[in-house]
């Protein structure tokens, strides 16, 4: 079976690098998912778009769209 590695910050490609430390900055660490699609910066690109359309517009609270996350992940026994 095929692996994709987790890029660290110095293998990530220079067009999604600000991408990939700003999000490194934000959490405190980068999560795999960000390590991950760095292989492929088109997709990072729109992923993090996405990610931020979701969480930073609307009318429910930042903090009340995590925390629905986190129950979803918990009710279906994600440990990530």
């Amino acid at each position: 079976m095929s692996r994709l590695s987790k890029l660290t910050r110095d293998q990530v490609p220079p067009d999604v690098r600000e991408i990939y430390v700003k999000v490194g900055e934000l959490r405190g660490n980068v999560p795999n998912m960000f390590r991950v699609f760095a292989h492929r910066p088109e997709i990072m690109k729109t992923m993090v778009a996405h990610l931020n359309a979701v969480t930073n517009t609307g009318t429910v609270p930042v903090k009340t769209k995590e925390l629905v996350a986190t129950l979803v992940s918990r009710m279906n026994r994600c440990i990530y």
